[in-house]
């Protein structure tokens, strides 16, 4: 049995999603948004036993929490190398989105590239483009569960405009979520919602 916490960090109120097998206490952190130590704060407070920490996109807002993440622990980041130039212009877009500094940290190495698996632990891995060229979805069929990351929200669908964002594909990848059936969207920001 599966079960998960949502936290919502930062200033742009991004999810970070805990998912973890209840009989193994062996736990997913999605999108660890910029507080790796508040995060594993509450990891220990359940006694939870975390594996992998799992980039929906490259995006600043939801990666900045992952070196602290990874220095705690000694765990793999999946991330795709399709987002990999993101990933090394963190502190310019952080600047840019936020319209003032901040310091962020200098870390840019995927450790496992989701270009190249389909599958995480317990998550199927759904690539779904159009937003960042790398975005991907992590679903549990059992479930009906998908973790969408900035795709898809309860009342809009996720940006494209940007130089690297793809309207075409984006339109894509919500037709391929749409044929998973009823499922619980778990976005990047806002509120869970069926689809």
């Amino acid at each position: 049995m599966l079960q998960y916490e949502k936290l919502v960090l930062g200033e742009l109120q991004t999810n970070c999603y805990l998912i973890w097998e209840t009989a193994t206490k062996e736990t997913l952190i999605i999108d660890p948004a910029d507080d790796g130590v508040g995060i594993s704060e509450i990891i220990e407070s359940k006694q939870l036993k975390p594996v992998a920490i799992l980039a929906t996109h490259g995006h600043f807002d939801h990666v900045m929490g992952a070196l602290d993440l990874k220095l705690i622990y000694n765990i793999p980041f999946y991330c795709s190398s399709l987002d990999q130039f993101l990933l090394d212009r963190q502190a310019e877009t952080a600047k840019h989105f936020l319209k003032h500094n901040i310091k962020v940290p200098n870390f840019r190495q995927i450790d496992v590239d989701l270009d190249k698996t389909d599958k995480v632990s317990f998550l199927e891995l759904i690539k779904l483009p159009g937003h960042t060229p790398g975005s991907v979805g992590f679903y549990n069929k059992e479930n009906g569960w998908l973790f969408s990351g900035d795709v898809i929200f309860e009342d809009m669908v996720g940006r494209t405009d940007t130089k690297y964002g793809s309207k075409e594909d984006l339109n894509k990848s919500i037709i391929q979520i749409k044929k998973l059936g009823e499922v619980t969207i778990f976005p990047g920001h806002g509120n869970n919602f069926e689809l």
